[in-house]
């Protein structure tokens, strides 16, 4: 068995300082370590020695405490949020301004084939529009009109078609969540 040079345990005192370091609030800290704000409340004015996971994420924040802000999804600018997943996994933040066709997004994936548009780090308004239709089924589909009448959707829009199937295709597991 490997074995890792590693604390297992640290005071609540030690969270308490990675915390404030971050400049997070107990709430916070909570939803990045992904735990209650009242666990962390509990950690924080624990007499007794902590134990488990958050010993080595607190490490690993107080030696790259950058992690918190690459990891930080950032308040919506536009009226259109996209979130491309990968099963739970969140690949790519879309920031959609329809009224002036641009787009702005934020890679959360260093694997290329899990991120929206891959490569591309600023995609145009036609670029996200191809990529609506990539998450469809295409125009030209057999039988399209019934499909379409199935999800209750008049008209092939590949938007119209993302908020009825989450952009879900059988052959993946990405997806996509709209925020409006």
């Amino acid at each position: 068995m490997r074995q890792y040079a590693l604390e297992d345990r640290i005071t609540g005192e030690e969270i308490r300082q990675c915390r404030k370091s971050l400049g997070l609030t107990q709430e916070e800290f909570a939803g990045f370590a992904n735990v209650s704000k009242k666990t962390v409340e509990r950690w924080e004015y624990s007499k007794s020695p902590i134990t488990g996971p958050i010993v080595t994420l607190v490490n690993i924040l107080k030696n790259h405490p950058q992690i918190e802000e690459e990891k930080k999804i950032p308040e919506r600018k536009t009226t259109l949020r996209l979130s491309y997943m990968f099963r739970d996994e969140l690949c790519t933040v879309i920031d959609v301004d329809e009224r002036n066709r641009s787009v702005e997004i934020i890679n959360y994936s260093n694997h290329l084939l899990k991120r929206a548009f891959g490569k591309i780090e600023k995609p145009s308004y036609r670029q996200y529009e191809e990529f609506l239709e990539s998450r469809c089924f295409p125009p030209t589909r057999d039988k399209m009109k019934l499909v379409l009448r199935e999800y209750d959707i008049p008209f092939y829009d590949p938007m119209l078609i993302i908020e009825k199937t989450e952009g879900r295709m059988a052959e993946d597991d990405f997806w996509i969540r709209i925020e409006r």
